[in-house]
């Protein structure tokens, strides 16, 4: 069904009906679900890149069994799905999770879930615009406890984690040379279609190295670039990121266990392991900064506090205290995009020269001098043919 009539429905106060998918992951969900199916979710405080996800998608409606605004802090996600018209059902209870089975039909009606026999299997609230205006303003309130938090764990990573911040410890030995280069580091965030876009020209002329962080590398691939580096727990780039030839390197937990290393391993590829407690992200970055990178570039990266808390994960303190530590090196894509000027290219410089002589020669034809100067190199040009003939005669 087009999104167009889902609005239309919706409009007319019309319930909505269609076939179901379920994870409790939600990026593994935007995966696989299809234009006009519904997707049923477990995911407190909805962020930003996946509503994004979910709304690209073309869903017809989202079933949370989780609070999509939990009150901790303001979340972007709800809002974005509110503005493109897909219906939102919050703290739907009932099980779903055990009751619904993937590929199984529902009729929603308001907050309502039924079967195909009009059987009530949930119940949640229809969330609208007041509705969430008046959650999101009570969870404004709780900001400032998030923030309390946020410090506690910034802490607590930097006592676990100072001999790689500080020093460099337990970086792994990579293939790729890093030593005074540039280096893109591409996470699939906010804005990171946008930003590839606005870098293309920066991309072209620098060459810098490049960095797929997980499914960043299939954002590069789309864009046209191959990965020079992957890096993550590799669930969520694809099977062509893997095989492209970049260099694989498997993000670990703190005592080396590697969930992502089966999936390597049997895809018959090899790959180095590095142990850290942060993101993905921040390994990448501390990857490179300790490896020599001149500059590092970062696209659909975390640049404020409250897009730390919409990633929901209390791990995202890493991430501000890696910025503090390669913070003179690294830029974002957005900062480079505005102050990158393109190198002016050796054609641009020939087609000027060019249209000098021209211009020249046009104005030299309108004067005496001019007229004279043709008049003998005429002279000397028929003087070469009747030489040249004279050879063959």
């Amino acid at each position: 069904m087009k999104l167009s009539t889902l609005l239309r429905r919706r409009a007319a106060g019309t319930d909505l009906g269609g076939v179901v998918r379920l994870d409790r992951r939600t990026k593994n969900l935007t995966k696989r679900i299809r234009p006009g199916e519904i997707a049923v979710i477990d995911h407190q405080d909805l962020d930003r890149v996946s509503a994004e996800a979910l709304v690209q998608r073309g869903v017809a409606a989202v079933i949370n069994v989780a609070a999509t605004v939990s009150g901790r802090y303001p979340t972007f996600g709800p809002q974005i799905l509110l503005d493109a018209g897909i219906p939102l059902i919050d703290r739907a209870d009932g099980e779903l999770f055990d009751t619904l089975t993937e590929g199984d039909r529902v009729l929603l009606e308001r907050g309502t879930v039924l079967n195909s026999r009009h059987e009530v299997l949930g119940k949640g609230e229809l969330v609208d615009q007041q509705a969430l205006d008046s959650q999101l303003a009570g969870a404004q309130a709780g900001l400032s406890d998030q923030i309390l938090a946020f410090t506690e764990n910034t802490m607590n990573y930097l006592r676990e984690e100072k001999d790689l911040l500080l020093e460099g410890v337990g970086v792994p030995e990579v293939k790729t040379v890093f030593e005074g280069r540039h280096v893109l580091i591409v996470v699939r965030g906010y804005d990171y279609r946008e930003d590839l876009a606005a870098l293309r020209s920066y991309i072209t002329e620098t060459r810098p190295l490049l960095i797929g962080v997980d499914g960043g590398a299939d954002a590069l691939l789309e864009a046209g670039y191959v990965p020079d580096i992957i890096l993550g727990d590799m669930d969520s780039c694809s099977d062509a990121a893997l095989h492209c030839g970049a260099e694989l390197v498997v993000h670990a937990y703190r005592d080396g266990r590697a969930p992502g290393l089966e999936r390597i391993e049997r895809a018959g590829l090899t790959a180095v392991v590095f142990p850290v407690l942060g993101t993905s992200e921040d390994a990448a970055m501390l990857l490179a900064d300790s490896k020599g990178a001149q500059l590092i570039v970062a696209v659909g990266t975390h640049a404020s506090l409250v897009e730390f808390l919409d990633k929901g994960r209390s791990g995202m303190a890493s991430t501000f205290l890696t910025r503090l530590r390669v913070g003179p090196k690294l830029v974002d894509a957005k900062g480079v995009s505005r102050i990158y000027h393109s190198e002016v290219k050796v054609w641009q410089v020939l087609l000027l020269v060019l249209s000098a002589l021209v211009a020249l020669v046009t104005a030299m034809a309108f004067t005496d001098f001019g007229r004279q100067v043709g008049d003998l190199l005429v002279a000397r040009w028929n003087d070469i043919v009747y030489w040249v003939k004279e050879l063959f005669t």
